[in-house]
């Protein structure tokens, strides 16, 4: 087993995360009394795939209008929701990512009201927002920001009078990195035996939906192909039967997130199609993860972190079989373009 951290971990995400509960529930109430016409969710790469669940859970659980966009056609599209009265949400581990940075400022010049989560500190990002939280450190970033995201997007629902369960939603909140742990542990072995097993596969398919189709769409362009230089294909449930099931194949590697939402029935009908074609399929599902002390009715949301979390073990074990450092890059900061 490569090591994980336990101590490191708890102390970033359990320790810190929650140490800005205070701090989120001030913006958040801030942010309210003054007004807002709507909530825009912006990022690039990861970081936009990051948003994806909370647009997905606004969307379904709110009446508050969400868009979650992607920084750099954000920039040129003229979004007509998009105004003074809207709020402004990033996410970036770097603080430097030049797509972000750059609608940050946009944002700004145009009056609308910005929030950034970042991990490092005394970065563009940091300056220029009105409110910034600063983690500071690049270690475990992602499962910070998704802790600290489900602060900010419940309080705004809270404060829209549609969630009078917040209080024992945050106290569960605090729960979610013991029950991450716990989820890794017991997902370590397949985490390795996935890697061993396509250490040399050219070509995978991705298939989420719901909250989980941001980590789909994520792990398959951010991991795979940045990180590992692997052909890789996010496909939603909602979308596989309207072409991408024509190229399902015996020998296909076909990865199924399966979550907890609404919208699981749709995975299990591509895993019930998929299992008559293919005899090489990946199944994680966070059905199969104890989440102590989580409430059903909150584990849906909880989901995203929780795949989230084992999904990173297989990426620590791709990078030993492939011998690929995860940081290793052809071109992303290494020319311009």
């Amino acid at each position: 087993m490569l090591k994980f951290d336990e101590e490191l971990f708890l102390n970033l995400v359990e320790k810190e995360g929650l140490a800005f509960r205070g701090q989120i529930e001030e913006i958040v109430d801030g942010i309210t009394k003054r007004g807002y016409s709507n909530i825009f969710l912006i990022g690039a790469g990861g970081t936009i795939a990051m948003m994806y669940p909370y647009e997905y859970i606004l969307k379904s659980n709110s009446t508050i209008d969400v868009h979650a966009e992607i920084a750099a056609e954000f920039m040129v599209m003229n979004h007509k929701h998009f105004s003074k009265d809207s709020v402004c949400i990033f996410t970036s581990v770097s603080g430097t990512t030049q797509e972000t940075v750059a609608a940050a400022e946009y944002c700004k010049e145009k009056g609308a009201t910005t929030i950034a989560l970042v991990a490092e500190p005394n970065t563009p990002l940091t300056q220029i927002t009105d409110y910034c939280i600063t983690t500071g450190s690049e270690t475990h970033s992602f499962d910070t920001f998704f802790m600290l995201l489900y602060m900010v997007i419940f309080r705004f629902m809270y404060n829209n009078d549609e969630f009078p369960q917040y209080e024992q939603f945050t106290k569960e909140v605090s729960l979610l990195p013991r029950a991450i742990l716990d989820a890794v542990k017991s997902f370590d072995k397949k985490a390795e035996e996935f890697a061993i097993t396509h250490k040399d596969t050219d070509y995978h398919m991705m298939v989420g939906s719901g909250n989980l189709w941001g980590n789909t769409y994520s792990y398959a362009m951010c991991i795979l192909e940045e990180m590992q230089w692997i052909q890789a294909k996010s496909i939603h449930a909602a979308e596989f039967f309207h072409g991408t099931l024509e190229l399902v194949v015996e020998d296909t590697s076909v990865i199924l997130l399966k979550g907890e939402d609404e919208t699981r029935p749709l995975m299990d009908r591509v895993e019930r199609f998929v299992e008559k074609i293919s005899k090489n399929i990946t199944v994680i599902d966070t059905k199969s993860f104890e989440m102590e002390g989580i409430s059903e009715e909150f584990r849906k949301h909880f989901s995203v972190s929780i795949n989230w979390s084992v999904l990173s073990r297989i990426s620590v074990y791709l990078e030993r079989e492939r011998n690929h450092p995860l940081t290793l890059r052809r071109y992303y900061r290494q020319m311009e373009y």
